[in-house]
């Protein structure tokens, strides 16, 4: 339980914090099974990518209540639909963050919030974009407000508003399990190249795991624990042993919303089967999608390959690159 807020406000904080908000990939996602509160249970590796929205967080004495006012951006590059359906009022996963922030913090917090949001990341995209700017918002707090909020209270917070936030408090690559509480860094993971390709759909979480809950009855299940092996496989091989590097990764793209994101979105089957076609050693979807990567040998692979994908006008597609342990 939180005790009560110290009577003292910090003074002087700094002016201001900027921090980036990385993308993730999933290189494999599997759905153990539900509890009875209806949260599913994962066992996926989150790997983050050199792709980032950018939060600039600015603090002002307060003339009431402390507010929290966001603005959207986003640069000439990212595409025309990236800030399309994103809201800058309380549906707003940073705003929510920054309210739950001023919430539980132990600090009297008398100064209001204005926040710059720089987007790169599209939305209900299957990496993460929402979940890393709350992240990110909170690891900005903490640098204004120096414990304000305790870790493990940060922690719950990050959860509450969302299972993949709590990675993003510290993007590393991670086997992340449980409903996203559970997170087991990584060592030696390989560098990838990745191609990341979006049909230009959104797709609603929700209605992927509603889909394949419906499904799940008539699917084989896969056999437990492969995501862990086959990490430990990949970490061994390295990227010097091609063929086995090759084979793990394969086995690490194995995505289980994949058949129900198939359903709401046909178009993901066929930009696999195109990344495949292109070079790439292995093709997934990341987490709900429904943006699908492909992983190819090198820069030159990945520059190549993308220019062969047949795309349609409202398609979104990056070259990108996997960030390994700190």
């Amino acid at each position: 339980m939180v005790g009560e807020k110290s009577s003292s406000t910090q003074a002087d904080p700094p002016r201001r914090a900027v921090v980036s908000a990385a993308a993730k990939i999933n290189l494999g996602l599997r759905v153990l099974g539900s509890r009875p509160d209806g949260y599913h249970l994962l066992e996926s590796l989150f790997v983050p990518i050199d792709l980032a929205d950018e939060l600039q967080v600015e603090v002002a004495p307060a003339r009431a209540e402390p507010a929290v006012v966001l603005s959207l951006e986003s640069p000439p590059d990212a595409g025309s639909g990236v800030l399309a359906d994103v809201p800058a009022d309380e549906r707003n996963l940073v705003v929510r963050a920054a309210h739950g922030f001023l919430e539980r913090s132990r600090m009297r917090i008398d100064f209001d919030l204005r926040l710059r949001l720089l987007k790169r990341i599209p939305v209900a995209a299957g990496l993460g974009g929402g979940s890393s700017d709350a992240a990110a918002l909170l690891r900005a707090l903490e640098t204004l407000f120096p414990g304000a909020l305790p870790p493990r209270e940060r922690a719950a917070l990050a959860l509450s508003l969302g299972a993949d936030v709590p990675f993003f408090l510290d993007p590393r690559p991670a086997l992340v399990s449980g409903i996203g509480e559970r997170i087991e860094f990584v060592e030696r993971l390989p560098r990838f190249d990745l191609v990341l390709v979006n049909p230009g759909d959104s797709v609603a979480t929700s209605q992927v795991y509603g889909v394949h809950d419906v499904l799940a009855g008539a699917l084989t299940p896969a056999p437990p624990g492969y995501t862990m092996r086959a990490i430990s496989a990949l970490t061994a091989a390295g990227q010097e042993d091609g063929g086995e590097f090759a084979r793990c990764l394969g086995e690490l793209s194995k995505n289980d919303l994949e058949p129900a994101a198939l359903r709401l979105c046909p178009p993901i089957g066929r930009l696999k089967r195109q990344l495949l076609a292109a070079g790439a050693m292995a093709a997934g979807m990341s987490g709900s999608g429904a943006t699908v990567y492909g992983i190819f040998a090198s820069e030159a692979s990945a520059r190549v390959g993308l220019e062969t994908l047949a795309l349609g006008e409202s398609a979104w597609v990056r070259l990108a690159v996997s960030q390994g342990s700190r």
